[in-house]
């Protein structure tokens, strides 16, 4: 079988990390396998899609290292879907319906009254052509129900095992709403048939909607694709994510520094089986995706466990990964410098922090103007490499008789102003014999 899967997000908003979770099993799936990825832009609704949030889900897919291989956009697509809909309607699958919001509302409530399930009660089927006239004459505009078969429909769902939805539980979906406009359903299933859409891996929230295409598919004549329902991700207090949580959309993580194979790693290992851990080749990503291995319970997204898998990502970077980042920071020192302080990072952009540590001016912390000047004494002369440190200090602990904390402490704070950070081994040289002495004679420099 060829594997073509799909994404279909609504621009009407930027993608957050549970977006990313149902991107990321389709796209790898399809990279495993050697399929084909589609994204495909669910915007028919047309007044609240906008073309800014279109182009920012594709620069999201990019940067996480899925871009798709077919891009399509239901807006484009609307005669397939009122083809679909008129063949439903000959066959008697798709009816209109009158009853206001109002009424339905009402219905509902006193269906729960009863103790009754709130189910529609298919009224509209009982119209005749003279009530139709009637209502149409009141000024009324018909909504289409799909008329569903009061059956069990069965599949086995790639996450969830054997699935099952009692069809008579569920109310007939309204397929297209008074304005004439298309609710998700139809096109959804229109164009999974259209698109020769093999697997529909989404999230759970979705389950029941699958009994309701199973049959739609079978109405229009298509063979319906495998499914399979993720977990959905939450935040660490359990709350739901949505759009409205800027800080855990896509842009947003990007925005706070955060590395695209971190995001990606615990957008698709979290609540699985496998354990959270930076992955940085897509490639190996892509194998660990296994369907029979993702809980059943909802997963959470911890900020802090998502800073922890950047920093080991960013400990193991090569040079030549963040050349570019670090020059558009204005910084130097080369790979010297980087190898240096990356150990210290949690994120690329926290070398900012350390490039002033060599480049000063640095206001030394001087509490032993004795120490200090034996220790300025006692510096090598250039040039400095990796060894300089230790016979540095090896000197300076003759000199002074200090040893451990009371001798590398003072020589950190007069070097850097700080009481922490990177091994002075590494940037003892970058920050070179002159500025060494004068910080050490209390300089600012």
């Amino acid at each position: 079988m060829t594997v073509i899967v799909r994404f279909a997000p609504s621009p009407t908003g930027y993608l957050h990390i549970g977006n990313a979770r149902t991107a990321l099993l389709n796209a790898l799936f399809a990279r495993r396998e050697g399929g084909t990825f589609v994204l495909r832009y669910d915007d028919t609704d047309l007044a609240r899609s906008k073309r800014e949030y279109a182009d920012a889900i594709l620069e999201d897919l990019r940067w996480l290292g899925v871009p798709p291989d077919v891009t399509v956009r239901q807006s484009e697509r609307f005669p397939l879907y009122a083809d679909a809909a008129e063949r439903l309607k000959a066959a008697g699958r798709l009816y209109a319906a009158y009853e206001t919001a109002e009424e339905l509302d009402y219905r509902r409530k006193r269906q729960l009254a009863r103790g009754l399930p709130p189910v529609y009660d298919r009224a509209a089927l009982a119209l005749t052509d003279e009530d139709r006239a009637r209502l149409e004459a009141e000024g009324r505009r018909p909504h289409w129900r799909f008329r569903l078969d009061h059956r069990t429909v069965a599949w086995t769902d790639l996450v969830r095992g054997e699935s099952h939805v009692d069809c008579a539980s569920l109310s007939d979906p309204v397929l297209i709403r008074e304005d004439g406009t298309y609710l998700y359903t139809l096109p959804s299933v229109v164009d999974d048939i259209e698109l020769r859409i093999s697997h529909v891996i989404r999230g759970e929230d979705h389950v029941t909607n699958t009994a309701v295409q199973i049959q739609i598919f079978e109405a229009l004549g298509g063979a319906s694709p495998a499914f399979g329902h993720h977990n959905l991700l939450t935040t660490a207090s359990g709350e739901g994510l949505s759009k409205r949580l800027g800080h855990l959309s896509l842009r947003g993580l990007r925005e706070g520094g955060m590395e695209p194979a971190a995001v990606a790693s615990l957008a698709v290992l979290v609540g699985s089986s496998e354990a959270v851990r930076p992955v940085a080749d897509m490639g190996e990503l892509a194998r660990l995706v296994d369907f029979s291995h993702i809980s059943r319970a909802p997963a959470k997204f911890d900020d802090g466990e998502l800073d922890a898998l950047n920093a080991r990502l960013v400990h193991g970077l090569d040079y030549d990964a963040v050349r570019d980042r670090l020059a558009g920071m204005g910084i130097g020192g080369d790979e010297a410098f980087w190898l240096a302080i990356r150990t210290n990072l949690t994120r690329v952009a926290d070398a900012a922090t350390w490039w002033p540590v060599v480049e000063g001016p640095v206001s030394p912390v001087i509490e032993d103007a004795g120490f200090a000047a034996t220790a300025a004494a006692c510096l090598p002369p250039e040039p400095w490499d990796a060894a300089t440190w230790k016979a540095w200090t090896d000197a300076v602990k003759a000199g002074t008789g200090a040893k451990g904390r009371a001798l590398f402490m003072p020589l950190r704070q007069a070097l850097t102003g700080l009481d922490h950070g990177p091994e002075l081994a590494g940037l003892l040289p970058l920050i070179g014999r002159d500025r060494a002495e004068r910080r050490l004679r209390g300089e600012v420099a």
